[in-house]
């Protein structure tokens, strides 16, 4: 097989729509990795702990269930190109706060993670909305490719983000970041506002709670979109340790409590991982048995993940073997995630009818973007009892033996084909 069939499809990016989508998001996503990296490390600097740099799961996750069921249902029952519009323009008034209290100095650990929550409600309610667009815009034949496309540019941003934003932090201040993150979201709201007109067919009439059950209710009838939530929600409880990242890099690994190498390192190997696997992602318009991929990925996902931790658990100080070891392992798990996203939001996406997408790609955004908020929770308040070494270990384990439970339950999703 040519070495141009291992390479990413492109066929997607053909699409003028999808093109100024993707393009916009070059400058966006850096800028969204920027406040990512700068929010838990201004938390940190304030309070000195993991356990409050855990809540920031809490104060995100809230909104984002309630926030993104229910623009799920608006993103079912309007113009969807508009309600990007207004969410996006949420998402820079917030950003704009962000910069605004960071300049002043604020202190005071609530008011960041409020501020964090209000930016997560338009977040819940954009992404749906956005997911739900792509099959209007696309063939379906075309949906995992694009799907990989947009994971690797958030891996690419997501590497270049934190990076800056570790060096930057001790250099120009937290503050500067959120204020690149507020600029670079013009560049999306250009995108959206350079889409068509973008009419639900079979709209709901009014949103509101009877329109989420209704989507919950469809979604009952389908077992293998339903497994696809489940175990996605085993990788991200168990698999996701982020919220340890500023203890790690500081007391294992000897970096300074408000950013420095350790600590870019250790959020931006993930997302190299992602990059490096959708680079070589021709593979995954290929695939016919996606739900047998998925799992797969998660338990490659688990693997590497308690490998960090091992790496975790051996470093006491200043090593840039373990560093490197560390490193490794979230890469690794960042290719498996890239696949498994790719054919998760590929089956949802084909599978499900245009006057339902958008509540789905609700449920899709509150159990991908909730998992890792509440297993920021999770870890934070098991690092101090457990240790983060042994915490992250853990985690992994589980997410493997999750996972082959939830396989070993639902056959149908293993043997699911496109």
């Amino acid at each position: 097989m040519p070495l141009r069939a291992h390479l990413a499809d492109t066929r997607p990016l053909k699409n003028p729509y999808f093109r100024r989508l993707w393009t916009a998001n070059i400058a966006t996503v850096i800028g969204a990795q920027l406040t990512i990296v700068a929010v838990p490390a201004q938390i940190y600097v304030i309070t000195g702990s993991s356990a409050y740099v855990g809540l920031t799961g809490l104060f995100g996750l809230v909104p984002l269930v309630v926030f993104g069921l229910y623009g799920g249902a608006l993103a079912d029952a309007m113009d969807r190109r508009r309600l990007l519009t207004v969410t996006t323009w949420g998402l820079i008034l917030t950003t704009a706060a962000f910069f605004a209290q960071a300049i002043a100095g604020n202190r005071n650990v609530w008011l960041l993670l409020s501020l964090f929550a209000v930016q997560q409600a338009f977040f819940a309610v954009n992404q749906p909305t956005r997911s739900a667009v792509l099959p209007k815009i696309l063939d379906a034949d075309l949906l995992p490719a694009a799907n990989s496309l947009s994971m690797t540019l958030f891996g690419a941003g997501a590497i270049v983000g934190p990076l800056l934003g570790g060096v930057l932090i001790p250099v120009i201040g937290l503050s500067w970041l959120y204020l690149i993150d507020t600029i670079t979201l013009f560049a999306t709201l250009w995108a959206v506002t350079s889409l068509p007109p973008l009419p639900v067919e079979g709209a709901v009439g009014r949103p509101g709670l009877q329109s989420v059950v209704d989507g919950f209710r469809y979604l009952s009838g389908h077992p293998v979109l339903r497994m696809s939530f489940v175990v996605d929600l085993i990788a991200m409880f168990f698999g996701m340790p982020r919220a340890l990242f500023p203890e790690v890099a500081h007391v294992s690994f000897g970096g300074p409590p408000g950013g420095g190498l350790a600590y870019a390192v250790l959020f931006a190997a993930m997302p190299v991982g992602v990059v490096l696997g959708g680079v070589v992602s021709g593979w995954v318009s290929r695939v016919r048995r996606q739900g047998l991929a998925v799992v797969v990925s998660i338990v490659v996902w688990g693997g590497a993940v308690t490998l960090l931790g091992v790496a975790v658990l051996l470093a006491d100080g200043p090593s840039a073997g373990l560093l490197a070891l560390a490193a490794v392992g979230l890469a690794i798990g960042g290719a498996a995630d890239m696949a498994s996203a790719a054919f998760r939001q590929s089956m949802l996406q084909a599978s499900a009818s245009d006057a339902v997408r958008g509540r789905l790609q609700g449920v899709f955004i509150v159990v991908v973007a909730g998992g890792p908020r509440l297993a920021d929770v999770a870890h934070g308040a098991a690092a101090p009892v457990i240790g983060a070494g042994w915490t992250i270990v853990g985690g992994g384990i589980l997410t493997v033996v999750g996972v082959v439970l939830a396989a070993a339950l639902a056959p149908a999703f293993v043997r699911y084909r496109t």
